[in-house]
């Protein structure tokens, strides 16, 4: 799950982290008071969507100006003028996609005089199975970027979690940011804040870009974005109650709702698989026969009629979906589950598009009789190879 730019400034501010004054708004009638609690002169504007390069986004609408989604003001006016033209439009940025996202809330926050950008961040660095720390000293840049061009700028710090951040792992920290005087200081006491929030709030990931050096010398998180395990936010009800529906996809909310593993892509031939290994294989294979996937959907092994019914109906809510390829491999999933499922889903909602039908594993002849005894247009597939090439020419008319 992820949260908003202020969400997570507030979260990291109750751990004790360096960040900003600010103010989260939903209207333009509240800039103005806004604006005024914090004082100024200098304001930034920020877009809060959950996505990334917000600054060098651009809006769809004329109205909303040529600048991007983060915006320094001068004055109070200022701040009105920009809420007024951001709110309710829709920005698009590199993680956006040409559709964009509309934005309904701002963060209106002080200034900051900067002398350097740097980049950090937390994850869960599976390599080694533990939390780690990435630093570079190439603040504001897309980190994929600084790893492809200049690799050697990137630090990767995995911590012992027997010892947590260490004194000597803080001050290495603090070396590959180039810290010295104050900002080393704030450096020092800053890494284990970061550490301990990560690992207490169940963060997946803890993204700083930038976190910056001030002209006076001290350190300050310019931007935050968190992500939290989904696995654990039960107990976190504090975390979950910052869930805002209306930046994610409906069909993956509703997805939710029946404990499957779904997220929308956008291509146009849906998938319902059963694991996640073959859910990945079966997307990729889509690739190689020259269509694209519209969605990874892992039912699971458990899967009930009722989960198999729930997931074909949030493919065919899709209005990009041109064909649907069901690919099971029955170990503890029986494939009769999964073909009644199929049967009363589309009972219920009507097959429009191409089908195409792999089973194999448990219960498979049985799953292939209710399937062929029903009166559904399904077409039939020996294997994960024959169901690809199948399902494409389908789509594309062949």
């Amino acid at each position: 799950m992820n949260i908003h730019e202020y969400q997570a400034k507030a979260l990291l501010k109750e751990f004790g982290a360096p960040v900003a004054e600010g103010v989260p708004i939903f209207s333009a009638d509240e800039a103005a008071a806004a604006a005024d609690k914090l004082g100024g002169p200098l304001w930034v504007v920020k877009s809060q969507i959950h996505a990334g390069g917000r600054g060098k986004g651009k809006f769809k609408e004329e109205s909303a100006g040529e600048k991007g989604g983060v915006r320094l003001a001068f004055s109070k006016d200022d701040v009105v003028e920009f809420a007024n033209q951001m709110l309710g439009s829709t920005l698009v940025t590199a993680q956006t996609g040409e559709a964009g996202k509309q934005v309904n809330r701002l963060y209106i926050e002080d200034g900051a005089d900067i002398e350097r950008e740097l980049y950090l961040s937390l994850l869960v660095d599976r390599t080694c199975g533990r939390v780690a720390f990435v630093a570079s000293t190439e603040g504001g840049m897309d980190i994929e970027q600084v790893a492809e061009e200049t690799p050697e700028k990137i630090l990767t710090l995995p911590i012992d979690p027997d010892t947590g951040v260490t004194a000597e792992a803080a001050g290495e920290l603090c070396d590959a940011l180039v810290l010295d005087g104050a900002a080393r200081e704030d450096g020092l006491k800053l890494f284990p804040i970061l550490y301990k929030a990560f690992v207490e709030k169940d963060m997946s990931l803890l993204e700083i870009n930038p976190l910056i050096v001030m002209k006076d010398g001290h350190l300050r998180v310019l931007d935050a974005k968190c992500s939290f395990d989904g696995n654990a936010l039960f107990r976190h009800d504090d975390v979950m109650a910052l869930r805002d529906k209306t930046e994610e996809d409906e069909k993956e909310i509703e997805a939710s709702k029946h404990d499957l593993a779904y997220v929308a892509l956008d291509g146009n031939i849906g998938c319902m698989v059963n694991g996640a290994g073959l859910a990945m294989a079966t997307m990729d294979i889509i690739k190689l026969y020259g269509a694209e996937p519209a969605n990874f959907l892992d039912v699971g092994g458990g899967a009930t009629t009722e989960k198999v019914t729930a997931a074909f109906k949030i493919i065919t809510s899709d209005p990009n979906v041109e064909g649907i390829l069901v690919n099971i491999f029955g170990g503890i999933m029986r494939c009769d589950v999964i073909a009644q499922g199929v049967l009363e889903a589309v009972n219920e909602v009507g097959l429009k598009v191409p089908l195409v039908v792999r089973l194999e594993g448990t219960k498979v002849e049985e799953g292939k009789k209710i399937i062929n005894d029903s009166d559904l247009n399904v077409i039939p597939a020996d294997d994960l190879n024959d169901a690809a090439q199948k399902i494409v020419a389908a789509v594309k008319g062949a």
